[in-house]
């Protein structure tokens, strides 16, 4: 794990006997993105995650794919939320609150996040069920949990309704990725964004 030069970029690397992830991020990018998972649905919504966000995302992962995409895509948002983590610890300056309404065709997604340390998802997407391209939906809640348990976020995400499986994926990774987008705006007037002097 190593902190690149510059202001709010990382690089990490994660290996155990189930996966081989590598993630590098540049909040101050402009939403290119690199991404091969070995699951082409997964890979999909994570550039959707990087273009919306405006960062420069670069993701590659090698895992057990063979018996279950689980374990790549929980590691992914492990090693991401660590990468996120590296690139935020020092809140200065940003907005910390970041939320939006996004509609994409039939669906309807709410995201809000917090900047504040505490690690909580809150993940109302019960109408997200099935599969998309032999991915199993259920999998998004785990990469969200796995994110925001290592980025020390507070993120809800809530899925007001929809029809289609593509879409209602795509519409929380987009909503996920526009809110984050404005809660790490930058505001030199900001100062600490919190009455604690700190977060």
């Amino acid at each position: 794990m190593k902190e690149l030069e510059g202001a709010r970029t990382a690089e990490i690397s994660r290996k155990t006997d189930e996966t081989d992830v590598y993630v590098s991020l540049n909040l101050e990018g402009n939403g290119t993105y690199e991404i091969n998972t070995g699951i082409p649905f997964f890979d999909h919504m994570l550039e959707q995650l990087g273009k919306h966000s405006g960062f420069d995302l670069v993701v590659k992962a090698q895992g057990d794919i063979q018996v279950d995409s689980h374990h790549t895509v929980e590691d992914v948002g492990i090693v991401l939320g660590q990468a996120l983590y590296q690139c935020t610890r020092n809140k200065r300056g940003i907005a910390r609150y970041g939320s939006i309404m996004l509609p994409m065709d039939d669906s309807l997604c709410a995201a809000a996040v917090d900047f504040c340390g505490r690690a909580n998802l809150v993940y109302n997407c019960i109408l997200l069920q099935g599969s998309v391209g032999g991915f199993d939906t259920e999998n998004i809640k785990e990469f969200f949990k796995a994110f925001v348990g290592n980025s020390a976020i507070t993120l809800h995400i809530n899925l007001m309704y929809g029809e289609n499986a593509h879409h209602n994926a795509e519409c929380i990774f987009k909503a996920a990725a526009r809110a984050l987008k404005e809660a790490l705006r930058l505001d030199s007037r900001q100062g600490m964004p919190s009455t604690k002097g700190c977060l």
